[in-house]
């Protein structure tokens, strides 16, 4: 899979609904060399993540062709900038930040908790 992804300059993502759409990042992880266009839907997960793909509008056909075209049409500088941006945002944003950011917001609701209810139990202070 990896050799296909590497070998493919443009990768399209079209989902229809929102979910992880890892082949988005899989792509973008594939091209080391800095070169790829990325076209994602507007409604996939990840098109929030990776804001330098063409995002589109799978619905909107028209657009959704010109958009391709253009993908294929890039400019290299504008292709390795965007793709730079988005080996970047993968790289950053692994699975270890991604535990991380779980765990931490997972300690923070447990103190939250912890202070809401020391505070149910003793009675809230009030203005005196």
């Amino acid at each position: 899979m990896y050799a296909f992804l590497r070998l493919a300059p443009l990768c399209i993502v079209s989902s229809l609904h929102d979910g992880m759409n890892l082949v988005a990042k899989e792509y973008v992880a594939a091209q080391q060399d800095g070169d790829g266009v990325l076209i994602l839907s507007e409604f996939a997960g990840a098109a929030r993540e990776l804001a330098d793909a063409l995002i589109v509008n799978p619905y909107d056909t028209e657009r959704f062709a010109e958009t391709i075209r253009y993908g294929v049409e890039m400019e290299e500088s504008e292709r390795r900038a965007r793709m730079g941006r988005l080996l970047r945002q993968v790289e950053e944003n692994n699975i270890y930040r991604w535990a991380a950011n779980i765990l931490g917001e997972l300690a923070e609701t447990r103190a939250q908790t912890s202070d809401e209810s020391a505070l149910t139990r003793t009675g809230s202070p009030g203005p005196r």
